[in-house]
């Protein structure tokens, strides 16, 4: 499988794609990111509140838009990751019209890639995503492939909830305050990531545009102590950036979404 060649002025040409009216971009594109984006260390120490929800297929439905995360299929964000150490990276993440049966529950697929600078493929995962009826979107698994220069490697951090004492974890919230903290993926071992709303009123800017009102959150998984990664949500969008300084200072932004 092949992508095309990550050339940086093709990428940042994008940046003049904005029409996002409605969707919580700002009308000054080129305005500078705050201080907690910029640097993330800087965000300040607020009260925790562990979220818990019992999970029961009855109460998932087929569609409910969640602000932060929504999942509308044919879908395609673009970002491109960069590091300190290493060279750019292209990740694309499709939302398929694809659904898979777990615990009684119909997921959504959704395909990300990533390739590296030459155009190879890296790695390739199906993730599983569904929404309850309250608008909680609930993480069900993924099946993950990482692979050197096309060459298949390993399928480590694969995981199905009711498969190994696996369990559904919850991905955003569909009320969610600065504080909670949910356990995202929930397979003792292989993943156990956990993610902690930091604020809900950022600003961040990046080649796509610039957004207002981002809900922020630091993630972390007790796997892999000290790695620690800032995502930020915007509203009617989803992701538009991460950032992660003690990976490399690796930080992915979106540069498309069609």
């Amino acid at each position: 499988m092949t992508a095309p060649q990550i050339s940086q002025p093709w990428l940042y040409a994008l940046a003049g794609v904005l029409g996002l009216a409605g969707c919580g971009a700002a009308d000054d594109p080129n305005r500078a990111l705050t201080a907690s984006t910029a640097n993330p260390q800087a965000a300040p120490s607020v009260s925790s509140k562990v979220i818990t929800i019992p999970f029961h297929a009855a109460n998932f439905v087929t569609r409910k838009d969640n602000l932060y995360f929504p999942l509308h299929p044919g879908t395609r964000y673009t970002y491109r990751s960069e590091f300190k150490k290493e060279g750019p990276e292209l990740n694309v993440v499709n939302v398929t019209h694809q659904t898979k049966t777990i615990l009684g529950v119909s997921a959504i697929v959704v395909h990300d890639q990533v390739f590296i600078e030459d155009g190879s493929l890296s790695e390739d995962t199906f993730d599983w995503f569904a929404p309850d009826k309250d608008g909680n979107v609930w993480y069900l698994g993924e099946d993950t492939k990482t692979f050197d220069h096309g060459k298949f490697l390993t399928d480590e951090g694969s995981w199905e909830a009711g498969k190994n004492g696996a369990k559904a974890g919850i991905i955003m919230l569909a009320d969610p305050h600065v504080g909670d903290i949910v356990q995202q993926e929930n397979s003792p071992g292989v993943v156990e990531d956990m993610g902690k709303v930091i604020r809900l009123t950022e600003t961040v800017t990046v080649p796509f545009g610039t957004f207002t009102n981002c809900l922020e959150t630091t993630e972390w998984t007790p796997i892999e102590p000290g790695d620690r990664s800032h995502k930020f949500y915007a509203p009617g969008i989803g992701n538009v950036l991460e950032v992660a300084p003690r990976q490399g200072g690796e930080r992915d932004e979106l540069i498309d979404l069609k």
